[in-house]
């Protein structure tokens, strides 16, 4: 069964929920039971094992769980003599079976189905004269992983949660992030490692503080096993949305890995796996979210950690946390004596500028670029995401750059690089194709300044070619043209910070005198009248003097620098870098395109009077 079947099968169920189901609450009964017969299918082979297994010891007195799990060969078991098909046998007693099945599930399942509120449902349900249709439905389909891959079961899930957070006006983006965009990021954070990743006995820690419902952990894993399968890899995550956090763990259950690693909860007040260190790490934190419900708790251990805990940089203004998940992230990297770490994370234009000198975003800057710690912020497409158009980036950071890379950042605008959806999905309207993953991946990999040059034909046929390092120029057709456009900026850390001086001008009374203080350490000093006052923004990489002499004393002679209130700040103008001036058209061309359009505009008027 494909992903499209599936998913159109298991939304039919909503055909069944219809009036006693607000559209709103459907996710609530299809994704549990979508997870419930998952767990189902992967269980059926070794049922009868388990149950024998399940006999044999509770003869003997002795306690079975050990087991049960290496029975079921899974590593969690179900030991009910019921499953999903055998419980609807007995139609007046669907829910007490259902409820007696579900106790039989090892702890870590049943705690998947407590944060789906699901015995609630089947309250709901059973009321409403539905649980036996719905159970019956899904009984009928095979959601084994030898029919539905796990890649297939995660997009399913996917496109349910986007469905229903549609259908409820919740921020899809909060959930999951398009796979072909946590493809690019796993790319990027492996594409300096494949030498040591090829390793034989390798063992890799994965971590997600915003898992969702897996998917990053998931494409991370699956990358990282096709490089070197004989490596080992631990997968960490925690997530703040019950339901995601049931889909989560019961994808990695069904992978085999530690269940344990995935925390519920909310990652800035309450730190799941408060003394891990990571290899590698991905996140996509919610864009433009608030952060007063934990203000209390990230304020406090901003003040009495500092440095010593997560938030010691500096703390970005309320209204956006994006950026404390990314101090939350350079906390749980591996020391560079222990290998080092490398993360990518999906963030929005905001974090790259907003607050001046001093600011807890510009000191979170200055943090990350003063200390060498990013390697590279690359610019996605527009309409890449399911709830939002507006431009977003991948910032690359690292703690154990290559030589090559130390002192500078490297800045990628992928935005040329995408393809049309056939069909738009919310606000995603285009998608990365593996193509552009490779050639984005491969500008990152170089290292180096690259072009994008557009080669025009004199029949006005356009060809593209990414021009890396100092690759010849491509040949002019003749009667063509050939223009070029930046794709990769590589620049000194130090090319993003500056001074911020203010300039103050002296207070003059009614007669034009300048007005000297009367009193203490301004006693026969000018005042400064606050009217006049200004500031000015210095480039690191030039000396404050020079500039004041140059830029501000020939226009306001009697003006001072207030040495009190100088800051550094840094900000990464990104656009900037990639802007292209183009000369606007000669006027003689415009004035004559204008009389053109004016003379047809006059015959038209003729015609119509005439």
């Amino acid at each position: 069964m494909n992903q499209q079947a599936l998913s159109a099968f298991l939304w039919s169920v909503a055909d069944l929920l219809r009036g006693d189901y607000k559209q709103s609450d459907y996710g609530k009964v299809i994704l549990p039971f979508t997870v419930l017969r998952r767990i189902d299918c992967v269980l059926a082979p070794t049922k009868d094992a388990v149950l024998q297994e399940r006999k044999r010891r509770e003869a003997q007195g002795m306690p079975p769980d050990a087991f049960l799990r290496r029975a079921s060969g899974a590593g969690f078991y179900n030991a009910s003599d019921l499953d999903l098909k055998k419980l609807l046998g007995d139609q007046d007693n669907v829910a007490v079976n259902l409820r007696a099945y579900l106790l039989g599930f090892s702890p870590e399942v049943r705690d998947i189905f407590e944060h789906f509120d699901f015995d609630i449902q089947i309250d709901r349900l059973g009321k409403a004269g539905l649980l036996y249709q719905v159970a019956e439905k899904f009984a009928q389909v095979d959601l084994h992983p030898d029919v539905v891959s796990n890649y297939q079961m995660g997009l399913v899930f996917e496109e349910l949660i986007r469905r229903f957070s549609e259908l409820s006006n919740e921020t899809a983006g909060e959930h999951f992030t398009p796979r072909e965009v946590i493809r690019l990021m796993v790319a990027l954070i492996f594409a300096e490692d494949g030498d040591a990743l090829s390793k034989p006995g390798v063992v890799r820690a994965i971590y997600d503080p915003t898992a969702g419902t897996g998917g990053m952990l998931s494409v991370a894993e699956e990358a990282l096993t096709a490089m070197n399968p004989a490596a080992s890899v631990s997968l960490f995550g925690q997530e703040l949305n019950p339901e995601s956090y049931a889909i989560c763990k019961a994808d990695m259950l069904i992978k085999g890995q530690d269940v344990g690693n995935i925390v519920f909860g909310n990652t800035l007040s309450d730190d799941g796996h408060p003394e891990r260190k990571f290899d590698y790490m991905l996140s996509n934190p919610p864009f433009g979210v608030e952060w007063k419900k934990v203000e209390k708790f990230v304020r406090a251990e901003a003040e009495q950690k500092g440095f010593a805990g997560r938030f010691g940089p500096g703390l970005p203004r309320v209204s956006d946390g994006s950026l404390l998940f990314l101090l939350h992230l350079l906390s749980k990297m591996r020391p560079a004596s222990q290998g080092g770490a490398r993360f990518g994370i999906v963030l929005n234009g905001s974090p790259l500028f907003t607050g001046g000198a001093g600011s807890g975003e510009s000191e979170i800057r200055r943090h990350l670029l003063e200390s060498d710690l990013v390697e590279a912020i690359v610019a996605l497409p527009t309409d890449m995401f399911y709830n939002t158009g507006i431009a977003t980036y991948v910032w690359i950071v690292s703690n154990h750059k290559p030589a090559a890379r130390k002192g500078r950042v490297q800045l990628i605008d992928g935005s040329h690089f995408w393809r049309k959806m056939r069909k738009s999905l919310g606000s995603k309207r285009k998608e990365l194709g593996e193509d552009d993953i490779a050639t984005i991946t491969r500008l990152y990999a170089a290292g180096q300044e690259a072009r994008l040059a557009r080669i025009t034909d004199a029949a006005g046929r356009v060809e593209t070619r990414v021009l890396i390092g100092d690759a010849p120029e491509p040949a002019v057709p003749e009667g063509g043209k050939i223009g070029f456009v930046p794709l990769s900026r590589i620049l000194p850390n130090a090319a993003f910070g500056y001074h911020s001086i203010t300039v103050e001008r002296p207070l003059r009374d009614a007669e034009g005198a300048i007005v000297l203080g009367q009193r203490g350490k301004a006693k026969g000093q000018p005042q400064p009248d606050a009217s006049l006052r200004d500031t000015e923004t210095v480039p690191l990489s030039e000396e404050i003097a020079a500039y004041f002499a140059r830029e501000v004393l020939p226009h306001a002679p009697d003006a001072w620098i207030d040495a009190t209130k100088t800051k550094v700040g840094y900000e990464i103008p990104f656009n900037r870098q990639f802007y292209i001036f183009e000369p606007p058209r000669p006027l003689a061309e415009i004035d004559a395109e204008l009389a053109e359009v004016t003379a047809r505009i006059e015959a038209m008027l003729k015609g119509l009077s005439a």
